[in-house]
């Protein structure tokens, strides 16, 4: 595997200098860009080249620029559709990184389509009929439209982008890929991105990169520069009334500021989004059991300024580049240390600062230490006011409670496995065998893990 070392290049200081052609760097220049980022530096020109090419660095770093800049200037000599097919594991992302295509990619009259789930399927098979330059696509939705219709094909695609890849690699995506991949041409430059990469690594040989490019970006840590992080102790019956305390307090002192706080199920974040409203503070949620079009009005009134605070799932920690966000929140301490790194790399991006405040309780200790080892960077304490916290204890218990109940008259969560049965019917799959499949996936892919493990215990 070809390497580099993590140091920007000293002669390459311009988007020109890159081998960009002009109409590109001038739309970068319109853009407000004027210098190419570490990670554009180093990944720009080997992709250009015809290189397969892996890149790592920090969020907020560019990456989304680094590919999508030697993919408008390929397209731009050699015009066709459907020239790139870009997988992303979130909707929200793959929206982002359409609207950078389309910025970037006006001066060429770049036609780019979206391939979500949410939204209409019969628009989307119209749409990729009319063969769009860039298809940016989330792996399930994009596998539902190759084993159902024929009418469009990835047989001529000149780059495949894995962005985020160690999460479409690690996480739950590897069926929808395997169907993908089938359909794909051999001859291809496939690019790989994401701000946590090294561990999957090994993965690399099942996608069929050819000799790739690595690039990766060394740092002492895996935080983004100008971070404050924090953690917040307390027991976890009180939880949600600090959480509420510091929220009224950090809104009351920074009135203009931007908040993101995560929690780990959808159902906890609605709970906490009516929490906030019973309390008079303002929020927008996002979470995968929202309909689409709902999830990309809150992205846009957050990202707006119209509504202050955003409540959301890990939907929301990857990619998404909100530069305002001033704080971020952790109601739970994610399990996987990279998720912690993804949901803070939301703030200090760009050269802002930013903090961010952890909830710990007597449960969680051993997750902080773990996030601790992995960032090489440990969490200073942040003494919120016990009394004050406990003052409004009754008032959110209460506020949480009324909306639990209203949640279960609703059926929150049971119909959401019911409407997902409705799709797979409607789809002509089985939901009993389609659940067997995956469960079978998963227990496969433990036992390679196993195995992968036992490899490196075994080399060490």
């Amino acid at each position: 595997m070809a390497s580099t070392s993590s140091g920007v290049t000293s002669t390459l200081q311009t988007f020109k200098d890159l081998g960009l052609n002009s109409w590109l760097y001038n739309q970068c220049k319109n853009m407000g860009i004027s210098k190419p980022t570490a990670i554009q530096v180093n990944c720009v020109p080997p992709i250009l080249s015809g290189q397969d090419c892996i890149g790592c660095a920090k969020t907020g770093s560019g990456k989304t620029a680094a590919f999508a800049l030697p993919i408008l200037q390929k397209l731009s000599e050699d015009p066709y559709g459907i020239y790139a097919l870009v997988l992303t594991p979130t909707r929200e992302l793959a929206f982002q990184i359409a609207e950078q295509f389309k910025v970037l990619g006006k001066p060429i009259g770049i036609r780019v389509s979206v391939i979500t789930g949410g939204l209409d399927m019969i628009q989307q098979g119209l749409d990729l009929a009319v063969k769009p330059h860039i298809v940016i696509s989330t792996p399930g939705r994009l596998s539902d439209h190759i084993q159902s219709c024929d009418t469009f094909s990835l047989k001529k695609i000149k780059f495949l982008v894995l962005d985020e890849a160690d999460r479409l690699i690690e996480d739950d995506f590897g069926e929808q890929l395997e169907a993908i991949f089938k359909v794909l041409p051999k001859k291809r430059q496939t690019l790989l991105f994401s701000a946590t990469m090294t561990k999957t690594l090994e993965s690399l040989q099942e996608i069929g990169m050819n000799k790739p490019f690595f690039w990766q970006q060394k740092s002492d840590t895996l935080l983004v520069e100008g971070l404050e992080q924090h953690y917040c102790l307390m027991a976890a019956d009180v939880k949600d009334a600090y959480l509420m305390h510091i929220l009224d307090k950090f809104t009351e002192e920074n009135p203009k500021s931007s908040i993101m706080i995560f929690t780990n199920t959808c159902k906890y974040t609605q709970i906490l989004g009516m929490i906030c409203t019973s309390l008079g503070l303002n929020c927008v949620i996002l979470h995968a059991m929202c309909k689409q079009k709902e999830r990309l009005a809150a992205l846009a009134k957050f990202k707006s300024n119209q509504v202050n605070i955003l409540i959301a799932t890990d939907v929301a920690s990857r990619g998404l580049d909100i530069p305002t966000v001033d704080l971020i929140m952790n109601h739970n301490v994610p399990s996987r240390p990279k998720d912690y790194v993804h949901r803070v790399g939301r703030t200090a991006r760009a050269g802002r600062g930013g903090k961010s405040i952890t909830l710990v309780t007597q449960f969680d200790i051993k997750l902080v230490h773990a996030i601790e080892e992995f960032t090489k960077k440990k969490m200073t304490e942040y003494k919120a006011e016990e009394k004050e916290a406990l003052r409004i204890l009754v008032e959110v218990a209460t506020a949480r409670r009324e909306a639990e109940i209203k949640l279960d008259e609703r059926d929150f969560g049971e119909r959401d496995t019911i409407n997902k049965r409705k799709r797979m019917i409607l789809e002509g799959k089985d939901p009993e065998k389609e659940e067997k499949k995956k469960q079978k996936y998963l227990k496969e892919k433990q036992k390679d893990w196993k195995k992968q493990k036992m490899k490196k215990k075994t080399k060490t």
